[in-house]
């Protein structure tokens, strides 16, 4: 829009919905927004893990943004074959919001986009999703025309692209450009056969023309590259003319090989333009992913740079923080209860997927940490505190403070592995005057640990090194999206809600 670049990228089962970035550069990236924000338009209590919002679609029309988003509540593998995905549209006047309530759309699929055509009318796309045995489950791409007066979809549902060789065909957008529409859609899988695939036709409904150079973009059978699971992609252009594709890509742990990607699904830009033939291709002549790209010819706009230390100081949550499944609410969250700490009443255990006391942010590099100091004064084991690494309800290592009747308050390691509870460490008895403990995760590739202080500046080793690839998208039975998370709770299993006191969160990227 104008001078400004927006992209929507997913955010699964953390509230609030839906991750708004913005460039003036296409280089230099900021966090903007997150617009979904209220319960109304987003209820996820309760949904699986890696559910929640999938693939947002953002748009605008020459007068009010568009989003369209889907809030799956069911999915799993091909043994439990429905999903349940239902699709939504929100609008704004202004990026910032604020957003209107959702308008509901369909459920037939996910990956729902809206195209506005130039004769005014406007058309949802979605992925169709077929649970029957011996068929399809990606059973192609359907296109039903949207009325914005009445704000519902409207006549037939056509069937307009079944997908080529690669299968699995989702993920559509629609551009029209020298009197074809072009369809962009995303094959192969989520996964290291990815890829991104282009189709035309001279009328909306089709038929539809696979580009006979296909795939545009994908990773598969390059397992040295260091961008994987290249795919779904969309596009933008520039004011001077320049086009790019931005496409979900994965960066795994290990070199040359198709392994776990701690980072989870992350957002990469291709340059992109036009051949003779009216074929969208990368620039370079390949159709692999390339780690550097020549930036378009925009005035460089970086933004300040933000600190990597939060001291709560402010009434207004971290815009990178995030909470699980449920908003904020000051019945567990306060940053203003005492001035200067963020509090945390404790709720349910780190196995619900209904009312936990958790915010994290997401880690966006390999060597990274985290540190917190944590005061709280529990007075039974049902009460726990402190600092987590955290992939989904079923992995994730947790120092926490909490009480047993052999130690009194104590601090410990417990963890969870794809649903084993274990404890990695002995509980470490604190003083009874011993308020603050101070807390660091250290995320070094392959492997992360935990220390603790009793004064913020004599650290030591609690517990063992872990392997950072069970934190990951593909350690989760492939069945995981987020990535993983760093991040601040509390428990309180017998319904109490004890309050922990946090003085600070630094969260640094080391390289």
């Amino acid at each position: 829009m104008g001078e400004d670049f927006y992209l929507a990228t997913s955010t699964f089962e953390w509230f609030p919905g839906v991750e708004i970035h913005h460039s003036k550069d296409l280089v230099n990236w900021r966090l903007l927004t997150r617009p979904l924000t209220r319960k109304s338009q987003l209820d996820m209590t309760g949904n699986p893990d890696s559910g929640g919002i999938w693939a947002p679609c953002l748009t605008h029309d020459g007068e009010k943004f568009y989003l369209i988003y889907t809030d799956v509540k069911h999915w799993g593998n091909l043994r439990e074959p429905f999903k349940d995905t239902h699709n939504y549209l929100v609008t704004a006047d202004s990026i910032e919001g604020p957003w209107s309530e959702p308008i509901y759309l369909n459920s037939s699929g996910f990956d729902p986009s809206l195209f506005h055509d130039d004769d005014g009318r406007k058309w949802l796309l979605n992925m169709l999703w077929d649970w029957r045995n011996g068929k399809n489950h990606f059973a192609g791409i359907v296109l039903q025309e949207y009325d914005p007066v009445q704000q519902k979809l409207v006549g037939p549902v056509r069937n307009i692209f079944k997908g080529s060789s690669l299968g699995l065909t989702e993920g559509p957008h629609l551009y029209k450009r020298d009197g074809f529409y072009h369809l962009m859609v995303a094959e192969g899988g989520t996964g290291y056969n990815h890829a991104v695939t282009m189709a035309r036709s001279r009328s909306i409904a089709g038929p539809y023309e696979l580009d006979p150079s296909s795939p545009l973009l994908t990773s598969k059978d390059h397992p040295e590259l260091p961008l994987q699971k290249a795919g779904h992609g969309s596009l933008t252009d520039t004011p001077s003319g320049e086009w790019y594709l931005a496409h979900l890509c994965g960066r795994p742990l290990e070199t040359g090989a198709l392994g776990h990607c701690i980072l989870g699904r992350e957002t990469a830009l291709q340059k992109v333009e036009w051949n003779e033939d009216g074929w969208l291709r990368l620039v370079g002549g390949k159709n692999t992913p390339e780690q550097s790209v020549p930036a378009p010819q925009l005035p460089p706009h970086p933004w300040p740079k933000e600190p990597e230390k939060d001291d709560f100081d402010s009434e207004d949550l971290n815009p990178h923080f995030q909470s699980l499944r449920i908003p904020v609410t000051p019945d567990w969250l306060s940053l203003t209860e005492r001035s200067g700490h963020l509090r945390l009443k404790g709720q349910e255990s780190l196995l619900s997927r209904f009312r936990q006391s958790l915010i994290a942010r997401r880690l966006q590099a390999f060597h990274a940490e985290a540190e917190t100091c944590v005061e709280f004064e529990p007075d039974h084991f049902q009460q726990m505190a402190g600092l987590i690494a955290f992939y989904d309800v079923k992995h994730w290592v947790y120092l926490r403070v909490s009480h047993s009747e052999e130690n009194g308050r104590n601090l410990q390691l417990i963890s969870c592995d794809a649903g084993q509870y274990d404890e990695p460490s002995e509980e470490i008895p604190l003083a009874t005057d011993q308020q603050k403990v101070w807390m660091q995760v250290h995320f070094e590739h392959q492997t992360f640990h935990f220390d603790y202080s009793l004064d913020g500046q004599s650290w030591q080793r609690v517990g063992p090194d872990f392997e950072s690839r069970k934190l990951s998208d593909d350690y989760a039975n492939n069945l995981g999206f987020t990535g993983a998370f760093v991040g601040l709770c509390a428990q309180d299993l017998a319904g109490t809600r004890k309050a922990a006191d946090f003085d600070f969160f630094r969260y640094t990227e080391l390289q």
